[in-house]
């Protein structure tokens, strides 16, 4: 039996790249919208969710070295991110709340399934569709993981969402590089992102200001820097 590693913070290797810290907080200028309109009417009303419950995000960015020190170069993670669409459009693009030290997702905990990706500039952004069972939507009663995503959500409380996937790291010119052996595994909802303001928001204008310009310069990388690295050994062969 194959045990896989986690590659920890500023540390090279092959294994598990969990990544962990950014925010978004429902009760901020940008996000008050949603929840004036789940809030609309009178004390005695019942409050209306949308259906379905989705959410727009920054999900990651290539270039951009996050808060476990690692830089994810463009080429390999377009080319995850393309097969990932894969699972988008088969609804299977699911997420869990909060990262599990596996790279196996884990049906009980789900609580989110993306239903859109594109790239604009540096930064992957997109939709997520929040799951929420049909005794939250009607009765507020918490019963799954997607429940206790919306309830935070709801509540005002600061989610991010952070990226969980199989690969290695590599230390050149300085910096740690994410292999090209890289394999996207999801997007969980966790409680800091490593990705910088990689937040949810509830309309994709408000993700703007977080968004990585093509033409920023200082902590873009280039392509050309990187060499092919050594083929990753792949544990589900």
């Amino acid at each position: 039996m194959n045990v896989i590693t986690e590659i920890k913070k500023g540390q090279v290797g092959t294994g598990l790249l969990i990544e962990n810290d950014g925010y978004v907080s429902m009760n901020s200028e940008a996000n008050r919208p949603i929840m004036e309109a789940i809030n609309a009417g009178d004390a005695t009303s019942r409050r209306v969710l949308p259906n379905p419950f989705v959410v727009s995000a920054v999900f990651q960015k290539f270039g951009i070295e996050n808060a476990n020190g690692r830089i994810y170069p463009e080429n390999v993670l377009k080319r995850e991110v393309e097969k990932y669409q894969t699972a988008i459009a088969e609804r299977r693009a699911y997420g869990e709340l909060n990262h599990p030290e596996s790279s196996a997702i884990d049906l009980s905990r789900i609580a989110l399934n993306i239903i859109e990706l594109h790239w604009e500039g540096h930064t992957l952004v997109g939709k997520m569709e929040i799951p929420i069972s049909d005794g939250f939507r009607d009765h507020g009663g918490v019963y799954t993981c997607a429940d206790i995503l919306a309830q935070w959500l709801l509540s005002g409380l600061k989610v991010g969402v952070s990226s969980r996937g199989l690969g290695s790291v590599t230390q050149q010119m300085g910096s740690l590089i994410v292999g090209d052996d890289y394999d996207i595994v999801c997007w969980d909802a966790v409680s800091q992102p490593s990705t910088p303001q990689a937040w949810i928001e509830e309309n994709p204008e408000k993700l703007r200001p977080y968004i990585e310009s093509e033409k920023k310069e200082g902590t873009l990388i280039k392509e050309d820097k990187f060499s092919e690295f050594d083929e990753w050994l792949h544990l589900n062969d």
